[in-house]
């Protein structure tokens, strides 16, 4: 079990913002936690730390957001989800986490800053029909494995659901039951991979508290909010996550 006091001055508000994210957002914000704590420790061995808190999250959001999902896509965003999981097992050990977050970031810049950037030109484009399947099935499979490396599949996700015009509710419902299934797919691989260890589990327990405590802020502040302001918040939060893993991407490549 971790003992450095600076670990859980990083840990702590990480997991509280995940919380937050899941359960208010559904933007994914919270691939900033994996980056926090990795200043106190390996990357890897933050991933393996989170995944556990993680399942206790989606349980509570899959009790809050009950019905509420668009299960029509998860049919086919899910077993293409499932995929990218088998390619980040599989390939486990070859990545270059830096390379991963260079490319997620990257994805997720360029998406929001064409948004934007279409809004501002009022773009006839922009009213197009959202993607459909096949891109729905790719990017779940980039979500999918983006989650696994580094638990930062909101973006890739995002990227295809955003366009979809989902009510703030049934967008939130959706990322929610999706990360819920992945995480849990997760657990073997991570267990196979010795990311799972005692230490590791005995550190998850003992951060389990933040994950209602998370969640319930979240839950309170998705009933509050705006859905103008709600997905404007979505598309910022996005953005800075993306130029936070550009940053790191760039930072570990230079290294």
């Amino acid at each position: 079990m971790i003992a450095d006091p600076w670990f859980y001055c990083l840990a702590i508000p990480a997991l509280l913002f995940t919380g937050i994210s899941k359960g208010g957002l559904g933007a994914g914000a919270g691939i900033l936690s994996v980056p926090l704590m990795s200043l106190a420790i390996s990357p890897t061995q933050a991933a393996g730390i989170m995944l556990p808190v993680l399942c206790v999250m989606d349980m509570i959001g899959l009790w809050g957001y009950r019905s509420a999902h668009d299960g029509a896509k998860l049919v086919f965003l899910l077993p293409a989800a499932v995929v990218g999981i088998g390619f980040g097992t599989l390939t486990f050990g070859w990545l270059s986490e830096a390379g991963i977050r260079l490319v997620i970031g990257g994805i997720a810049v360029a998406f929001v800053l064409r948004h934007w950037i279409g809004l501002l030109r009022r773009d006839p484009h922009r009213d197009r029909p959202p993607p459909g399947r096949l891109a729905g099935m790719f990017w779940s499979a980039v979500s999918g494995y983006t989650s696994f490396v580094a638990h930062a599949g909101g973006p890739p996700l995002s990227v295809y659901l955003l366009p979809q015009k989902l009510n703030k509710t049934a967008f939130v419902a959706t990322t929610v039951v999706f990360f819920a299934a992945v995480n849990f797919v997760k657990l073997g691989p991570y267990a196979w991979l010795g990311q799972l260890q005692p230490g590791n589990l005995m550190t998850s327990l003992v951060l389990l508290p933040l994950a209602p405590l998370g969640m319930g802020l979240g839950f309170w502040l998705h009933r509050r909010i705006d859905p103008v302001l709600f997905f404007r918040i979505c598309h910022g939060l996005l953005l800075l996550t993306g130029v936070k893993l550009v940053s790191d991407g760039l930072s570990g490549l230079a290294g």
